[in-house]
């Protein structure tokens, strides 16, 4: 009876395992990155569109759709027709678990995106085929080479007027530094385009422009040399088409999966998201070709996602998610092993064990309780205040994943209460939105005036709105001209105490009560570098390296 139970036990423990491995090879998780305007959010809604997440498609902005975006879920994103803060959507396709995370392509809020792109195991880069490549992905495109995350470029609005499909192809690879694999080509351009031949699957597409908000009914054809193909697009372009796919062949490799998991590949696919051109094409080779949630570093050893102990890092924090309930959630990717519901893990940097009760995972700001995540998903949880943007979770090891990054803030303005029978509303506010890592809060050493640094000057005016309208607060700004803020340390007190004195008029405190000096000039810091040697200046608000 013993060896019955013992038997049986293994044989659960064996399933049990199948399982755990069959979930994290089921999971696709990537993000969504380009210029601004180039299509992200857009590309975004077509894709839930076919893997059945939603059944009708919304829009950034458009006069003909009236449904609004379904990551952009903040009314100020709605208002402005950009994205502000990265979304993230589930849905399943395929018998595959996709995570999306729809990241905004202003540089003003690009410190949210360089941290999201910690969180993906692939990227799918949208290029705008009449602008090309544009700065902004060429910094982001930089941020992934450097975590060699695999990329799949997307060039967009196909149905648009715009660059010869060859010249871009050769300009993604110059300015990118990428060696492309066109996956699909198109058939003319502009009012001329008539479809895809996707070369993933040797089959042509011909796409009829009907509802925008809807899947389009296409035509397959199996073979290029099809006479019957000419019936359908035209003498003319049959033959270019042909002549086209015979260049494709010639001049660039064939695809090889290894290459582009290596980051030393890059396939390309072209179509209209909007129209639904080439959408369907990019998600059924993304599935195929993607990777599974990889191992990541920590500071300590490579976690990999099939080990049994969990482990995952905070990489986002979003305040009013639900304004109704003034709630705010922690973004935790999962790296290694199960999450659990009502299982206590262990805040590394606080040292103490957190339960957490309803996990939510998420369809952009529509949330379900999760009773249990696997590697590569995202959870948000309920934070009380007890999260910081880089906090490890784990079942009991000491691991800090490293390689989350921030910025020194560019534009500074002091913060005035313009309501003073709300001032309670404004601190409760500022305390949350600044939680986020968008913008940093400095106290004065001199006045006590509280002064709000950011990387992009926009984020000025979404903080403004969102007090205003998630808070009931409101509020004012004076220019502050500063350089840059410096963290400073020293292992010597006494110096560290005499430049304090000496530079009391420019010195600050931030959000944890760290002292940071706000120089007005490059020379400034040079000087006090000279002057005070033991002194450390750092330019980053990342704090933990501050030793």
């Amino acid at each position: 009876m013993v060896i019955k139970l013992l038997l049986i036990r293994k044989i659960r423990g064996i399933f049990a395992i199948m399982n755990f491995e069959a979930e994290i090879s089921r999971r696709r998780t990537f993000g969504i990155v380009s210029h601004p305007d180039a299509g992200k959010t857009t590309l975004t809604e077509k894709l839930l569109l076919f893997g059945g997440a939603i059944q009708e498609a919304g829009a950034v902005k458009s006069n003909k759709i009236k449904k609004t975006a379904t990551s952009d879920f903040m009314e100020i994103e709605r208002q402005r027709g950009i994205s502000v803060a990265t979304s993230v959507l589930a849905f399943h396709y395929k018998n595959k678990k996709i995570n999306i995370l729809d990241t905004p392509g202003h540089k003003d809020f690009a410190e949210d995106t360089f941290r999201t792109l910690t969180a993906v195991d692939s990227v799918i880069v949208v290029i705008d085929v009449a602008k090309g490549v544009e700065e902004q992905t060429e910094k982001l495109v930089e941020v992934c080479r450097m975590r060699n995350i695999p990329i799949l470029v997307f060039i967009n609005k196909l149905d648009r007027e715009g660059k010869d499909a060859f010249d871009l192809l050769d300009e993604v690879e110059q300015k990118l530094d990428f060696h492309v694999v066109p996956l699909s080509f198109p058939i003319g351009k502009g009012y001329d385009f008539q479809g895809i031949y996707n070369l993933w699957e040797k089959r042509l597409r011909l796409f009829n422009d009907g509802n925008k908000t809807q899947i389009s009914d296409s035509m397959d054809f199996d073979n290029i040399n099809d006479p019957s193909l000419s019936d359908h697009i035209g003498v003319q372009a049959a033959r270019q088409l042909r002549e086209d796919i015979e260049l494709v062949t010639e001049v660039y490799p064939s695809f090889d999966p290894k290459s582009y998991l290596n980051g030393e590949q890059q396939p390309v696919f072209f179509g209209s998201a909007l129209n639904n051109f080439g959408v369907q094409e990019l998600l059924d080779a993304f599935i195929e070709i993607a990777p599974p949630p990889l191992a990541k570093n920590s500071g300590e050893r490579l976690v990999k996602p099939n080990e049994k102990n969990f482990s995952g890092f905070v990489f986002k924090i979003h305040a009013n998610m639900d304004p109704k309930h003034r709630d705010r959630l922690a973004f935790v990717k999962i790296v290694s092993g199960t999450f659990v519901r009502n299982t206590p893990y262990l805040h590394v940097r606080n040292n103490k064990k957190l339960k957490f009760s309803s996990p939510n995972a998420f369809f952009a700001d529509r949330k379900e309780v999760v009773e249990t995540s696997y590697p590569g998903d995202i959870v948000g949880l309920h934070d009380t205040g007890n999260f910081k943007i880089g906090d490890t979770l784990t079942t009991g090891e000491n691991l800090h994943f490293r390689g989350i990054p921030s910025f020194s803030p560019e534009h500074f303005r002091y913060i005035n209460n313009a309501d003073p029978m709300k001032a309670k509303q404004l601190t409760k506010g500022i305390d949350q939105l600044m939680d986020e890592g968008v913008a940093q809060l400095f106290t004065m050493s001199t006045n006590g005036r509280k002064l709000i640094g950011t990387v992009g000057a926009l984020q000025f005016e979404v903080i403004q709105y969102r007090l205003k309208h998630e808070y009931g607060a409101s509020c004012t700004y004076e220019n502050y001209e500063v350089y840059k803020a410096c963290w400073i340390s020293s292992q010597d007190k006494a110096q560290l105490e005499e430049f304090k004195k000496v530079k009391y008029r420019s010195m600050a405190t931030d959000k944890f009560g760290r002292d940071v000096f706000l120089a007005d000039s490059a020379f400034t810091i040079q000087m006090a570098e000279q002057k005070f040697p033991e002194v450390r200046f750092h330019f980053t608000s990342e704090f933990e390296d501050l030793s």
